[in-house]
């Protein structure tokens, strides 16, 4: 077993003072691998004060000083990257391949984003080009907490600690308890890469200790959050005592709405995309709308792109889809696709149970759903695992309005051949993100959603602008 109690507080690694172990599992075998220490609230004001500490100074930093770390970062991030595939893979089932290529590249992808956004922004601007004695100052928000999920590890630590620190912002970083290993790695990458004592700071924990202690803190100027809306809630009452900003990144429920003219593969991608991480993605399209006259066709289709995604350990090299990333995790997925059937929808394909030959490990059945209604379970919970929903439809405007039926807002997914019509139903869903035929938005688009998907947008600007405050200055002198 690893010993990777410490946690990385004032730029050094320090034992806990009031930690307790938790094993960290490898969800390909059900084997402990390491041991890990979750924090106390000893712990937590450590970190706090460490980065409370660091910002008067790290505030003042220049952006060309920021760019600098930046690039550093960016360069022993690149140097470890398939060292992070591996930690990932391990950790929370991604297989192999996909986690040194999808889940590790989108760490470098995110860094890289961000330094392009940095370049051309600017901390301090005219309100117009006729107010030569007005400014508009953008400057740091201060000490924030950064709680991440175990879904996509350095997608969202890269997407909150790199533009906090392009901001000028001290933070505490929690990884999700679930996934700590990439957390410890990036924090080894952090300390290489030159990061001054006390402006980047990590702790383990739970949601339930350091992760409420975080976000009640009263030296704590913002919260940054991935992951359940239930736990979205109770970090944002948590933070309404001392009035701090709570920027939330929460689940989904998308739609993908194939009409009848779209594409001959759209079926089959929809199946991979929703697939892809083993259905544990936020923005997965896990409610397939089809156009009636191509439902049943669909259907078909869907079965046969289900049967042939295979199963296999995270270890494995190849195209596969590895477990879930825990028991509970495995018992969630189950107890639904269960619901599924008793609420009667039809079980097209898979079903509850592993996969044959699988008899170890959180694997589950792809498994797809036809026939289904807006009322069931399955299409109105995230369920975060290879399981679709299909139902059909028979106009524009029924598809929209399933689609907008949903406590959800993260991500859309749009289907057709026709231009005019794609625009028009990209205009009326109601999610913060819409995938029209597959294409997928640049790097620097802003990622985030509405209703109860969250409030936040992260990446590009939009994710710089999410720790700073904004002022207005009066009378700037000319000279």
């Amino acid at each position: 077993m690893q010993d990777a109690r410490n946690f990385y507080i004032n730029g050094q690694w320090v034992a806990p003072q009031n930690g307790r172990d938790m094993a960290v599992i490898d969800p390909s075998t059900e084997d402990g691998f390491a041991t890990i220490s979750l924090g106390g609230q000893q712990d937590t004001d450590a970190a706090v004060d460490a980065a409370r500490a660091a910002f008067p100074a790290w505030r003042k930093s220049s952006k060309a000083e920021r760019l600098e770390l930046l690039d550093s970062i960016l360069a022993v991030y690149t140097k470890r990257s398939d060292e992070m595939g591996a930690a990932i893979s391990q950790e929370m089932g991604a297989p192999i391949d996909m986690a040194k290529v999808q889940q590790s590249g989108t760490g470098s992808a995110h860094i890289k984003a961000f330094i392009e956004a940095l370049k051309g922004f600017e901390f301090e601007r005219e309100l117009r080009p006729n107010t030569p004695n007005d400014r508009i100052i953008y400057e740091p928000i201060g000490v924030c907490a950064l709680i991440t999920p175990w879904n996509w590890p350095m997608n969202q630590i890269s997407l909150k600690v790199i533009p906090a620190l392009a901001t000028g912002c001290t933070m505490v970083l929690k990884p999700s308890e679930q996934s700590p290993m990439s957390g410890i790695l990036f924090s080894e990458i952090m300390h290489e890469a030159g990061v001054p004592a006390g402006v980047y700071n990590m702790l383990n924990g739970d949601g339930a200790g350091v992760g409420s202690q975080l976000s009640a803190h009263k030296d704590v100027d913002m919260v940054s959050f991935t992951g359940s809306t239930r736990a979205g809630r109770a970090i944002t009452i948590a933070g309404a005592e001392t009035i701090k900003r709570v920027s939330l990144e929460l689940g989904g429920k998308g739609a993908n709405l194939i009409f009848a003219d779209a594409d001959d593969k759209a079926v089959k991608n929809g199946i991979a995309r929703c697939f892809n991480n083993t259905g544990q993605s936020c923005n997965a399209p896990t409610r397939m709308l089809v156009e009636r006259s191509r439902y049943a066709q669909a259907v078909e289709q869907a079965k046969d792109a289900a049967e042939a995604i295979s199963v296999n350990a995270a270890s494995v090299e190849g195209r596969h889809i590895g477990p879930l990333v825990s028991e509970l995790q495995f018992n969630k997925v189950q107890d639904l696709i269960q619901a599924g059937i008793d609420e009667g929808a039809r079980l097209v394909t898979g079903g509850i149970g592993r996969p044959e030959g699988l008899n170890r490990g959180y694997f589950v059945r792809p498994t797809v759903f036809a026939d289904c209604n807006n009322t069931m379970t399955i299409m109105r919970e995230e369920i975060f695992g290879p399981v679709i929903s299909m139902m059909p439809f028979d106009s524009e405007e029924e598809a929209i309005e399933i689609a907008n039926d949903t406590d959800y807002g993260l991500t859309n997914y749009i289907q057709t051949t026709d231009g005019a019509r794609a625009k028009r139903v990209a205009r009326e869903v109601r999610s913060g993100m819409v995938d029209i035929n597959g294409q997928a938005r640049s790097a620097g688009s802003p990622f985030g959603g509405m209703k109860q998907s969250g409030n936040g947008r992260e990446g590009g600007v939009w994710g710089l602008e999410e720790f700073l405050e904004v002022r207005a200055i009066g009378g700037w002198p000319a000279q």
